[in-house]
C-alpha cells in the first residue's frame, strides 16, 4: 500500500474551494490534515493530506468550530 502523498497549501486550498490565507489560518490553529515542516519559529511550511482534510470538513463543516478560528469585525484571524 503507497502512503497518501502530501500536498502544497496551494492545492489543499483549491481543494477546499477556499483561500490559501485561510487554509494556514486553519492549520495554525490545529486543523487535521495540516503538518508544519521544519523547525522555524516565525515560518513553517505547511503541508497537507487532501484525505484527512476531506474528514475534517465532514465532521466539522462550520470551518470555524473545525480550527477554532474566531471571527473578528476586521476579517484578520489574530
Amino acid at each position: 500500500m503507497t502512503p497518501e502523498p502530501f500536498v502544497s497549501a496551494e492545492k489543499a486550498a483549491e481543494f477546499l474551494s477556499i483561500k490559501r490565507r485561510y487554509l494556514l489560518a486553519l492549520a495554525r490553529k490545529g486543523i487535521a490534515g495540516a503538518y508544519a515542516l521544519g523547525t522555524g519559529t516565525m515560518r513553517k511550511i505547511w503541508v497537507f493530506r487532501l484525505s484527512e482534510l476531506a474528514q475534517a470538513v465532514a465532521q466539522h463543516p462550520d470551518p470555524q468550530k473545525a480550527g477554532n478560528v474566531r471571527s473578528s469585525g476586521s476579517g484578520s484571524p489574530r
